[in-house]
């Protein structure tokens, strides 16, 4: 079993018990555009399915994003090296095919799909030219049209609804702010100053003026509600923390020491807070309620980066994106053992990743 560091005041952990189950997750491969299907169970983790993504004949078209619709019928990737826009695909789950597909901003990274299916929320990274405010693009599902492309900040990142899909987050990289869209309106309702000793909530969006990186105090890369939606995690990739801030009151709560090159972070339904940790090549696990570390959980390869937690909370599946010509791993940490559970290869760069479902094991 995989040494687990453990905080002071924890008092061990317990043996990985093996699935009874296969869980099934989907995870892109920026530098191979590549979508894998990757299968744990009984039998071990193993990739399942590989699928080519891309439009570009030649060069590669980086596929950043991956999110499932809440049917579990189609996923969406998208795809953020561009001529000059990115673009989102639609792909049916059952068989891999490409039924459509939208042209969006620059450099298109993280996305969500709302609880209802009908939008897919895609953050327009933009990596083009001068650090200028960029938006977030709002895709109706159904057609695959963009409907409205939102000016919020500079390099937003990380993009997620709360559970009624009424209030949508995204970081901003280079202003180092939190920036929520009124999902009803496709328009800013306010954002979050981050900054250390400089926490307050405005109205309205940012004013667009990029930070230099020593302004710079969080850099954050994730915003993440919590279960209920009363809350809402940042991840302060700069500083190794995670913001936690009331919503209803729009307050900090209180910073949450983390991992370093805090990343991406999950959450489960029965109070856990998981958080990749990009620089310290580990998976720490929250307890949401305290704030406690429960554990920092080493990671097969560097360069952590995406965190999806399973529909019943039991399993957090981890993309680490390796070095150079390194394949990339998806891992899993069991998060009631707080340990890993598996891994298994994967193509060059593996970023995002989504849980798809659970269903029956199948022998090798």
């Amino acid at each position: 079993m995989r040494t687990i560091l453990l905080l002071a005041g924890l008092v061990g952990s317990t043996a990985p018990a093996d699935p009874e189950k296969d869980y099934l997750v989907w995870v892109v491969s920026e530098s191979s555009d590549t979508i894998s299907l990757v299968r744990f169970g009984p039998s071990g983790t193993r990739v399942e399915r590989e699928l080519e993504t891309g439009l570009m004949p030649v060069d590669l078209d980086g596929p950043h994003g991956i999110d499932l619709s809440p049917d579990g019928e189609f996923f969406y990737v998208s795809l953020g090296h561009g001529r000059p826009n990115g673009y989102l695909l639609k792909y049916r789950a059952a068989d891999g095919e490409v039924v459509g597909q939208v042209s969006l901003g620059n450099f298109p990274a993280s996305l969500d799909v709302s609880p209802d299916g009908d939008f897919a929320y895609v953050v327009n990274f933009n990596l083009h030219g001068d650090m200028v405010p960029s938006s977030v693009s709002v895709v109706a599902t159904k057609d695959m049209v963009e409907v409205a492309r939102i000016t919020t900040c500079t390099m937003p990142h990380g993009s997620r609804l709360d559970p009624t899909g009424v209030r949508h987050y995204s970081a901003c990289m280079m202003d180092d702010a939190l920036v929520e869209i009124d999902a009803r309106a496709f328009k800013v309702s306010r954002h979050f100053v981050l900054g250390k000793g400089e926490e307050h909530g405005v109205d309205g969006a940012p004013a667009g003026h990029a930070l230099h990186g020593s302004e710079l105090s969080c850099s954050p890369t994730w915003a993440q509600p919590s279960a209920d939606g009363e809350r809402v995690f940042v991840a302060c990739n700069k500083s190794d923390e995670i913001v936690e801030i009331d919503v209803p009151s729009w307050r900090l709560v209180r910073r949450i020491p983390a991992g370093s090159g805090v990343y991406n972070l999950g959450v489960s339904r029965d109070g856990k807070l998981v958080a990749s940790n990009k620089r310290g090549q580990s998976v720490s696990v929250f307890d949401v309620a305290s704030g406690k570390e429960l554990a920092r959980i080493p990671t097969k390869a560097k360069v952590v980066h995406g965190v999806a937690v399973s529909s019943d909370d039991r399993f957090a599946f981890v993309s680490e994106e390796a070095i150079g010509k390194t394949p990339g791993v998806v891992e899993v940490i069991d998060l009631t053992a707080l340990a890993s559970a598996g891994s298994v290869e994967v193509r060059l760069q593996a970023a995002g990743l989504d849980f798809w479902k659970i269903e029956p094991a199948r022998a090798r």
